[in-house]
């Protein structure tokens, strides 16, 4: 039986429960108002999301925070409302390696662009005009960096400005004029962590008003001294995760040498800024080992490390702990991030000098109206950007009475709308001769308010040429076009039998032609055309073994060419289709030539497999247009054009394992590869001896990959037909003879 509760004892116990909440209240109302700085480090970095994930189990509210580099990526996405344990799953997702390639994968590249790269070495591109020549700003534009911030912090879903957010946020940036330390406090959040990133010579920098911005780190790494101006904190949480200087053998590609230039520069500024700790400020620095400021794939190693060393002072960080509920109520505005798909009212394109709006709007996959994800407005940009007319396309959602505005933001290329290009070809093979190739084009861009275009080329060396093409869209989403052109091209054509070289002909081939076509999104292009070929064919040296003479022809031709392989050289994606057929009544023959190709990837192993076949409808080839085996991707084990002749079919199956990584490149990676190939030739013009051979073989084991300057191979080949062939080739193939 329960005893009866006096009322003096219920009034006791209310005053002191009441006593004990005004307490709480007053030490949570009295907490320390605490600044956290987070420093620059490249891959390094990440350690700082180990460090919020113990801030956030302690429940330690922070009144402000500033950033440096990587710190300034974590630092902004945190004070936009993503948690810790979403950001380490967000990094942890990236694919680092091809975050530093500008261009998106060549299946979203519009067609005409992908010709132009696959002609001439990508980052060759020089700007020209009247008032001389102009260079690109940086190796890497940060294209895909930046979409990846958009997309961090949902830029495509709401407003993100810095002024705006709930957590008082400083980024700190280098003028690289001035060498000016620059602290953005407003403006456009991703910006501001993009600008932040710059490192120089490697990422392009940022204008942000008068000022052309980078790496932060160069002048204020570890800002210690902007949280106390920016909120006046009772103490300061420094997280430090600058990197040691490495090696000289450990800088061995661009990313390294830029983050060993920016080490070197930051050293100074940091010791400055730790030496203004007072005694009751927290300072953490992770034990990051072996981790480099380039290492971005051991991120979720990097966040551990940075775990732990929060962990070390973690009895210090318990002293900032607050009540769940004290921090559910600081956390709440930070939270209120909009989630999942928004609504787009209005779709806005900034302001353009030279090209015609409607190819941007032509990408656009969302119409007002729609609600949009944040995936799918990045996916859009990048397909603008893959047009090749822009330096970066960017963009925001801008929030103005209760109506959503999606303004696009493309930016023309400061070195364009002229341009020079370069490519370079280095090939031998012990079977064959050695060749060389060098070529010089100027493309002219955007001659009219629909876009036409001029591109004129150069070639020098073994297969020396000229051409003049003119490409005028007809419409302003440039769906269709017409086009005129006049080529020349040399080749040495060697004549083969039993494997000897008897001869060796010149073949000059001029042809003039118009065509009208249609671009097919970025899925391709088709044509119809009509041409007229000149031909000379010029014994070089060795026996008479066909007559020469000049002949002439014209004639029509059509041509599809789909192409959705997510690279250039070396997919490990996609696929591909070619179909050419050329009809001439003049010289009685007709040519149709068909090539497919795809390839897919587990992990680090790719497998690719083509078909083609080359040979006449009506009539024969003629020996000057005739369909040749030899060579890389071609019946390795032959020379390059040892087999001539007609109907031939061909079937290659590569596998390749990725090994790593090439030397200072971005997206150059190192393949060991085994190539099957087989071929059926219906009639035989050279290496005659092999008729009545009804498969030619040949395997092949090499190297290669993609490097700056176009495909590597280097590889041996043997066929059990009787030939065998050690080749290399360095550069963009100039075609086969």
């Amino acid at each position: 039986m329960r005893k009866a509760i006096s009322p003096f004892a219920k009034i006791l116990a209310t005053a002191l429960l009441a006593l004990g909440l005004s307490t709480q209240g007053l030490a949570e109302a009295g907490r320390p108002k605490v600044g956290l700085v987070l420093g620059g480090g490249g891959a390094r970095g990440a350690a700082h999301i180990g460090v919020l994930e113990v801030l956030e189990e302690l429940r330690v509210p922070i009144d402000c925070i500033a950033g440096t580099s990587m710190g300034a990526l974590v630092a902004g996405t945190y004070a936009a409302g993503l948690s810790p344990a979403t950001m380490r799953a967000k990094v942890a997702e990236a694919d680092w390696a091809d975050m530093f390639i500008d261009y998106p994968d060549y299946d979203k590249v519009s067609f005409r662009y992908k010709e132009v790269l696959r002609r001439s070495i990508p980052g060759s591109e020089t700007g020209v005009s009247a008032d001389g020549v102009k260079y690109p700003p940086s190796i890497i534009g940060g294209e895909k960096i930046k979409l990846f911030f958009n997309e961090l912090v949902g830029a495509g879903r709401s407003e993100r400005v810095i002024e705006k957010l709930p957590l008082p946020l400083s980024i700190i940036a280098t003028d690289i004029g001035t060498g000016e330390r620059v602290v953005l406090r407003d403006g456009r959040l991703t910006v501001a962590m993009r600008a932040s990133m710059s490192v120089p010579g490697l990422l392009a920098p940022v204008r942000i008003g008068n000022h052309h911005l980078v790496d932060g780190g160069l002048v204020d790494n570890v800002p210690i001294e902007e949280v106390r101006q920016r909120c006046n904190p009772d103490l300061v949480i420094a997280v430090n995760v600058g990197s040691p200087l490495m090696k000289a053998d450990d800088v061995n590609s661009l990313l390294n040498v830029s983050a060993q230039m920016v080490n070197i520069l930051t050293e100074q500024n940091v010791t400055r800024s730790l030496a203004t700790l007072k005694p009751n400020d927290i300072y953490i620095k992770p034990d990051l080992g072996t981790i480099g400021a380039g290492d971005f794939g051991r991120n979720a190693e990097a966040a551990d490390r940075g775990r732990a060393a929060a962990e070390a002072v973690r009895d210090k960080l318990a002293h900032l702990s607050t009540s769940p509920a004290r921090y559910a109520e600081w956390r709440a505005p930070i939270d209120a991030t909009t989630h999942g798909p928004a609504r787009v009212d209005e779709i806005q394109i900034s302001d353009l000098g030279w090209v015609n709006r409607a190819v941007v709007s032509k990408e656009l996959q969302f119409a007002p109206g729609d609600k949009v994800h944040q995936n799918e407005v990045t996916r859009d940009a990048l397909k603008i950007f893959g047009q090749g007319y822009f330096e970066s396309v960017d963009y925001e959602m801008l929030n103005l009475h209760d109506r959503n505005i999606l303004r696009l933001l493309p930016l023309e290329k400061g070195w364009g709308p002229d341009y020079l290009r370069f490519a370079l070809n280095l090939e031998t093979d012990t079977a064959g001769d050695p060749g060389f190739g060098i070529r010089v084009a100027y493309q002219k861009t955007w001659m009219n308010e629909l876009g036409g275009e001029l591109l004129t080329s150069i070639d020098i060396g073994n297969t020396p040429g000229a051409g003049v093409n003119f490409y005028q869209p007809i419409d302003p989403a440039q769906n269709f076009f017409v086009a005129a052109g006049m080529d020349y091209k040399r080749n040495t054509w060697p004549v083969y039998e039993d494997g000897q070289k008897l001869a060796q002909y010149y073949v000059g081939r001029g042809t003039v032609g118009a065509w009208l076509g249609a671009n097919i999104g970025t899925l391709g292009q088709a044509r119809l055309g009509a041409l007229e070929q000149y031909v000379r064919f010029d014994r070089d040296i060795g026996a008479n073994y066909w007559p020469e003479g000049n002949t002439h022809y014209f004639g029509w031709g059509a041509d599809l060419v789909l192409d959705q392989f997510n690279r250039l050289y070396f997919p490990t994606k996609g696929w591909r289709t070619n179909l050419a057929y050329f009809n001439s009544p003049d010289a009685e023959f007709s040519r149709v030539h068909f090539a497919q190709s795809a390839a897919a990837s587990i992990g680090n192993n790719v497998g690719l497999a083509s078909f083609r076949y080359t040979g006449s409808v009506s009539g024969k080839l003629p020996v000057y247009d005739s369909a040749k085996l030899g060579g890389i991707d071609n019946m390795a084990a032959f020379a390059k054009g040892q087999i001539a002749g007609d109907d031939i079919y061909y079937l290659g199956v590569r596998l390749e394992h990725i090994l790593g990584k090439l030397p200072l490149g971005i997206n150059s990676d190192l393949r060991v590869g085994l190539l099957l190939e087989g071929a059926h030739v219906g009639e035989y013009y050279t290496e005659t001896n092999l008729k009545g051979t009804d498969f030619l073989n040949s395997t092949s084991l090499y190297l290669g990959g993609a490097t700056p300057i176009g495909p590597l191979y280097l590889g041996y080949g043997y066929s059990t037909n009787g030939s065998s062939n050690l080749y290399f080739s360095l550069g963009i193939p100039f075609g086969t003879p």
